[in-house]
């Protein structure tokens, strides 16, 4: 069966329709199936339905998206409880241990980033993959700094990569790898997106589940819970035959 090839991280200008619309050109002619442009943290409905037009021009299709780096633990709560059920994905970028481990075991977010360069400012270890493991979070990849680093920089990153990638597996979390990139000459096709992921050490097929059916798995399971009658996870507000 072909793959549903997705990038869930292209960096464009949501205001900015026309580079907007280049990306998404390209994004179709590399074959993908659908991408996420992440939307700002106090976004409107107009700003999906304007993505999701240009998507549906080129036969894509759009998934909305929020990076929200939180303050605090309570910045955090009250984020999720105000835009859960208005997207389908949810990132939380972790700079901080205990953000980290709060997004990690809420069930309402999606994808936990850690994008420092620093190695003391990135926290998934052990415990952080225990939490998202219970809580079904996956951890996401980005590939530009991949991209644009050299020399030294690159292979700290690299030996992060390893070490973050062997933990997930350990712990069987969800490892998405998307481009993370906001300019068209950096796009990669899905393939080679996923080769990037030998680098750290993923074989073939995972490397091919992190750009497909990783992230196709999220929005499946988030497509039930934007669902109006969506009570629990397994609990549907199903109308009876004789209600009014």
């Amino acid at each position: 069966m072909k793959r549903r090839c997705i990038d869930l991280h292209l960096r464009a200008n949501s205001k900015d329709m026309l580079m907007t619309q280049g990306l998404i050109e390209r994004a179709a002619c590399f074959g993908y199936h659908a991408i996420s442009i992440p939307l700002p943290a106090q976004f409107e409905d107009k700003q999906i339905a304007m993505l999701k037009a240009a998507c549906n021009q080129v036969r894509l299709d759009f998934v909305s998206r929020v990076d929200f780096k939180p303050r605090n633990t309570e910045d955090l709560m009250r984020f999720l409880r105000k835009s859960r059920r208005r997207l389908e994905i949810i990132c939380i970028s972790c700079d901080d241990k205990e953000i980290a481990r709060q997004a990690a075991k809420d069930r309402r977010v999606d994808l936990l980033s850690f994008p420092s360069l620093d190695y003391h400012k990135r926290f998934f270890d052990r415990a952080e993959a225990e939490l998202a493991s219970a809580g079904l979070a996956a951890l996401e990849v980005d590939v530009k700094p991949l991209l644009v680093l050299e020399g030294p920089p690159r292979v700290r990153l690299l030996s992060n990569l390893r070490r973050e990638v062997a933990i997930a597996r350990e712990f069987q979390v969800p490892l998405v790898v998307s481009s993370g990139v906001s300019e068209a000459r950096l796009m990669r096709m899905p393939k080679d997106l996923a080769s990037l992921c030998y680098l750290f050490g993923l074989n073939e097929t995972e490397a091919l589940d992190a750009v497909s059916t990783n992230p196709n798995a999220l929005i499946e399971r988030n497509h039930e819970k934007l669902h109006a009658k969506f009570v629990a996870p397994g609990i549907t507000l199903i109308k009876g035959a004789g209600a009014q």
